[in-house]
């Protein structure tokens, strides 16, 4: 009767274990930027141009991509309305390594465009999911 009694309690223990884990992984919906953006298309996977940063930039918050100036940026998405000096992109490889691969903003301000890619655009609300932080 003990035993079934331990391992009842262990087994509980392991359940909460689990559950502060996934909890402790939630990531959380940050302050919106904008209400609207530009895409090249609807689901903002295609980049819309190839820019290269003019300075450094340390981002602020999770939202926000570290840039290094002569790095080559991917935008993905530019912000209108309020947000309208924030772009969303993702640096490409660098000397000082780190964030590779990471979709954040960035001010337009420090970067200068190499080449459009994108011919049409498309604009559309933004969502939580473009300000969420893991």
């Amino acid at each position: 009767m003990l035993r079934m009694a331990a391992a009842g309690a262990v087994l509980a223990l392991c359940a909460i274990l689990s559950c502060v884990g996934v909890l402790a992984q939630r990531g959380s919906v940050m302050h919106k930027l904008a209400d609207r953006k530009i895409c090249a298309d609807e689901e903002c996977s295609y980049p819309m141009a190839m820019v290269r940063a003019v300075g450094d930039y340390s981002g602020s918050d999770c939202r926000f991509i570290n840039v290094r100036q002569g790095q080559i940026v991917y935008v993905y998405a530019k912000l209108k309305g309020r947000g309208r000096n924030f772009w969303q992109g993702t640096a490409q490889g660098s000397y000082y390594g780190g964030e590779t691969g990471k979709l954040g903003f960035f001010p337009k301000v420090i970067v200068r465009e190499l080449q459009r890619l994108a011919t049409e655009t498309v604009e559309m609300p933004t969502d939580d999911w473009d300000f969420y932080c893991q």
